[in-house]
């Protein structure tokens, strides 16, 4: 059972050398000698490499979408360069995360031959390239502990910001850009902030990675002052979270905080006495679901927030969500094995075909939904697959982690946790296909394919 499953999720699958006996390679063998001859690359790449993902970070919620797009660009082409002038074979640390993705973007290319808007969907092809640039950048500079934890210091005190903004616009109010609430519920006139992002819903899914990581921060960090600073970021990310009133990003939440959680018991369970091994799970989720409960019933703002959740058609958010999904379910039937091709662009060509008078929509408002109409049911299967072999292969190095009390495990976990937030509010709503969650994403799954790749490093 154990080796199926090994087979399975690519855990033993072996990383050739492959550039070697690469036409590419050789094509391009000269760059390996200019690379040689360049101190500042032969002696800085890698730093180099983390600032680029570092400016994603720090600009992606305060720029447009075409910047990011040039920024992810040139990571691609640095990407390139680094990789093939590297002489060392197999350096660059291809992972059974790089080997599924290098499958589904064959499913996205083969999916865009057969649209039926091409072009539409070759641009969605090109932008899924971009982000998995900026991924595989980020899973290579990210192997060292040094580089991973500057870069997620510099996502934290952008997040911050972001966070902080989104406070004040609670204590001071802001104009709603958008009928976010159900103008017929009592909560019609409420301010749902947005900082930066523009969105309540998209600010949640931000946040998402912030709170996490500002939680495991707490652990890492040495010294008083970086541990106070880390908690006040957990408590501002919490508080601009509820703050944004978003339904989806809240159940993310609660998901990421369980999955922390199981992750911190295997973390410390067996330094635990017997009884706390026992009953610490029950206790944590009990009173955590009992907090939760008392919360809504006491709080007004959220007791009427969840209920709108059982609301079905009453509620206006989920019927337009309903309406969508019934053209959504037709497009799936028309193109059910590799869909109508990926990216915003293909979807808006093809929906009003489909859609309901009065239900414009942007996407699917669901990501696994979005996955299947534009890459099919095989496209799906193989999202679905990346999925399994991520959170495999990011709980290989965590009992190597513990066993020898290196806090860079921690980093690990909120990756884990955050993608799992990530998906549950993906389920509801697709802002994770916007460029600042969509970085994210891929930042947080870098993370957890940059850990394996070598020797873990000690502390730094």
């Amino acid at each position: 059972m154990t080796s199926t499953w090994q087979t399975f999720t690519l855990a033993n699958l072996p990383r050739y050398q492959w550039r070697g006996g690469s036409w590419v390679f050789r094509l391009l063998a000269f760059v390996s000698g200019w690379r040689e001859g360049s101190w500042i690359i032969s002696q800085w790449g890698e730093t180099l490499g983390a600032l680029l993902i570092a400016v994603v970070l720090a600009l992606g919620p305060f720029v447009s979408t075409t910047l990011i797009g040039a920024l992810l660009a040139a990571i691609g082409g640095y990407w390139m360069l680094v990789t093939l002038a590297d002489e060392r074979g197999g350096s660059w640390g291809a992972t059974p995360i790089h080997y599924v993705l290098l499958l589904y973007v064959g499913i996205v290319a083969l999916a865009t031959a057969f649209s039926p808007v091409k072009m539409a969907a070759l641009s969605g092809l090109i932008k899924l390239v971009l982000y998995l640039f900026f991924l595989v950048l980020a899973a290579r500079v990210l192997r060292s502990s040094r580089l991973r934890s500057w870069a997620i210091a510099v996502f934290l005190l952008t997040a911050l910001v972001v966070s902080v903004y989104g406070i004040r616009q609670e204590l001071h109010g802001v104009e709603q850009l958008a009928t976010w609430n159900d103008p017929t519920s009592e909560l019609a006139g409420a301010t749902r902030v947005y900082s930066y992002l523009g969105n309540p819903n998209l600010l949640a899914g931000y946040l998402l990675s912030a709170i996490a990581f500002s939680f495991a921060a707490f652990w890492v960090w040495r010294g008083w002052v970086p541990k106070i600073l880390a908690g006040t970021m957990t408590l501002a990310h919490l508080a601009c979270l509820y703050y944004t009133g978003s339904r989806g990003g809240w159940l993310a939440a609660i998901a990421m905080g369980f999955t922390f959680s199981l992750l911190l018991y295997f973390w410390w369970r067996e330094k635990l006495p017997r009884f706390w091994q026992v009953w610490l799970l029950p206790i944590v989720f009990g009173g955590f679901t009992l907090f939760l409960a008392v919360a809504v019933a006491s709080v007004e703002p959220l007791r009427l927030r969840v209920q709108s959740m059982f609301a079905g058609r009453d509620d206006s958010s989920i019927n337009f969500r309903l309406k969508v999904f019934e053209a959504v379910f037709e497009m799936i039937r028309d193109r059910p094995l590799l869909g109508i091709g990926a990216g915003n662009s293909a979807f808006n060509q093809v929906y009003p075909f489909y859609m309901r008078p009065g239900y414009t929509a942007l996407s699917a408002y669901s990501i696994f939904l979005e996955t299947i109409v534009e890459t099919g049911f095989i496209g799906l299967t193989v999202f679905l697959w990346l999925i399994v072999v991520t959170f495999n292969w990011g709980i290989r190095p965590l009992k190597q982690l513990r066993d020898s009390e290196n806090l860079q495990g921690f980093w690990l976990m909120a990756s884990i946790a955050a993608i799992a937030g990530l998906l549950v509010h993906g389920a509801v709503d697709t802002v994770w296909y916007r460029p600042p969650i969509q970085c994210l994403w891929w930042f947080v799954v870098a993370i957890v394919a940059s850990f394996p790749l070598s020797k873990i490093e000690t502390n730094s």
